[in-house]
């Protein structure tokens, strides 16, 4: 009986160790952006909103992505718990086609490793119409 109760006690003692547990958590807003059928070219800035709902400071050790063709941007500084931030990803709107991109981020979270996506297609760069007018001169 005296064991089970040493039992018991230690159990109580743990868990209760265990739940004051300082820990980061990050929750985004969405984790897929979808760019969906863009011009050659524009601004290829999109924003990941997520906010630290741990009980304690939310720092970034790594954020890369599956190639050149995207960029993020990491905070610098450490996320407090309750405050809100963003993540920055420019995609190269050069690069003609669908593209569906990966990024990776690295931090103290709780879930230490989380994949962002992003997604679209970046149509061919339209001629312009006054080189066409030039070629139709020509033919005349």
């Amino acid at each position: 009986m005296k064991n089970k109760l040493i039992l018991i006690f230690c159990i109580l003692i743990s868990s209760s160790i265990y739940a004051q547990e300082e820990l980061a958590e990050i929750q985004f807003d969405h984790k897929l952006i979808d760019y969906g059928i863009v011009e050659f070219g524009i601004d290829g800035k999109k924003t990941f909103t997520f906010k630290n709902t741990g009980n304690a400071p939310l720092i970034f050790t790594r954020i890369y992505s599956s190639c050149g063709c995207t960029i993020p941007k990491k905070p610098e500084k450490p996320i407090m718990p309750g405050e809100s931030s963003s993540i920055e990803v420019e995609y190269d709107t050069k690069r003609v086609g669908p593209f569906q991109k990966a990024i990776t981020v690295n931090s103290n979270a709780k879930t230490p490793n989380i994949i962002l996506r992003i997604k679209g297609e970046v149509l061919p760069e339209e001629e312009d119409e006054d080189e066409d007018e030039d070629e139709d001169d020509k033919d005349n």
